[in-house]
């Protein structure tokens, strides 16, 4: 399944997070995200970036596959439309954050710092786990979450 967002109709954001509540149970329903599709002036570039820097498995089609069932990785994907006053994807002035599980924030925080890579900002006292927040080199924000 293939999902394209409309990025002038909404502002989206996805997050990974434990939830309790179930997808719908009728027939017809979203079962879940099959993709994220961005736009970019150099998506060589940008996925070259997303793989040196983020650790992403990039293949030579241009674009990653990220299973959901590797161990320790979040049972459920969120998706949220917030209000299109929120400040919440500042300081990026796209309409949408794409949130990225990691298996260690230390290890990650380092590769960050490896890169040059500036820390928006972090928080590690989060109910929900560890989180960090940066902007690739499109200005999109990213926020990068270990769970609990």
């Amino acid at each position: 399944m293939i999902l394209a967002w409309s990025l002038g109709i909404v502002a989206l954001v996805t997050s990974f997070a434990w939830q309790a509540n179930g997808m719908a149970e009728q027939p017809g329903h979203v079962t879940g995200i099959g993709g994220i599709f961005v736009k970019s002036k150099n998506p060589e570039a940008l996925a070259r970036w997303y793989k040196e820097v983020l650790g992403l498995d990039v293949a030579s089609w241009g674009g990653a596959a990220l299973p959901f069932d590797t161990p320790g990785h979040p049972p459920k994907v969120s998706w949220m439309a917030f209000p299109d006053t929120t400040d919440h994807m500042m300081p990026s002035t796209r309409e949408f954050m794409v949130n990225f599980a990691v298996d260690d924030m230390d290890a990650m925080i380092a590769r960050l710092t490896a890169n040059r890579v500036p820390i928006l900002k972090r928080d590690d006292t989060d109910a929900f786990g560890r989180f960090v927040w940066i902007r690739d080199p499109d200005g999109t924000k990213i926020e990068l979450w270990q769970p609990r």
